[in-house]
């Protein structure tokens, strides 16, 4: 059985992607850093024979690599990485403090290069794997008072083309997603002008889900996509 590796992987677009993959034969290690309850109720809809719940804080290397190394060592070596952790500290750059700025830099950046990191050496053995990374649109058009969160998603697109040309020669592909407005916890309260306002600017007038993020995941994991590599491919209704 393949293992697949998804960083953020208990809710949101994470829990989506964690439960397609275990549908298309995957044994899953979800990872989370906290949401006890979003993580117990995933291993509950996948079932324990195909999930297994990895606790670590993508931003921190020491647990990133204990993680995967155990991984490794009780499993084997991971075939499909899905780097999604990802927070935001929207405000004004001016009113950012120093650690907001480093905590969304830590996890959204730091967090996928520490993990690929982590799991390159045992693709290079198997010479074969896929890196998939979820960007946003918002690392493509940027957005007032997401500053921070912008060059983060930017910067991992710039790491999902470099990336790609270092282990394309060993079956090994690197490609990124950029989601636009994804029905999520944060959409979910906003209120109902925000939300109208939002819409108008998707050509296919409704929110995005996490079912339309793991569709392309679904895709990218496939054979038919081995020649799909350094690709940022955009779900988002249209918007850019």
């Amino acid at each position: 059985m393949k293992l697949a590796l998804v960083t953020g992987g208990v809710k949101g677009i994470g829990k989506s992607i964690s439960i397609t993959l275990a549908k298309e034969g995957f044994f899953v290690f979800a990872n989370y850093s906290s949401s006890e309850d979003h993580a117990k109720r995933l291993v509950e809809v996948i079932g324990e024979d195909k999930c297994k719940l990895v606790k670590f804080d993508v931003g921190n290397r020491e647990q990133v690599n204990a993680s995967i190394k155990q991984i490794e060592e009780s499993f084997g070596s991971v075939d499909v990485l899905v780097n999604n952790a990802g927070i935001t500290k929207d405000d004004l750059l001016i009113r950012l403090s120093e650690a907001d700025i480093e905590r969304v830099l830590r996890v959204n950046l730091l967090g996928a290069i520490f993990c690929s990191q982590a799991v390159i050496r045992g693709m290079l053995k198997k010479r074969g794997g896929r890196i998939i990374n979820i960007s946003s649109i918002i690392g493509e058009i940027g957005n007032p008072g997401q500053t921070i969160y912008a060059a983060s998603k930017a910067g991992l697109i710039g790491f999902t083309k470099s990336l790609a040309k270092e282990l394309g020669s060993r079956n090994i592909t690197v490609n990124a997603i950029t989601p636009g407005y994804i029905e999520t916890d944060m959409t979910s309260n906003l209120n109902e002008e925000i939300k109208q306002s939002m819409l108008k600017s998707i050509p296919v007038s409704r929110f995005g889900s996490g079912d339309d993020v793991a569709a392309v995941v679904k895709f990218l994991v496939s054979e038919e996509a081995g020649y799909v590599n350094g690709a940022v491919i955009p779900v988002n209704g249209g918007m850019f």
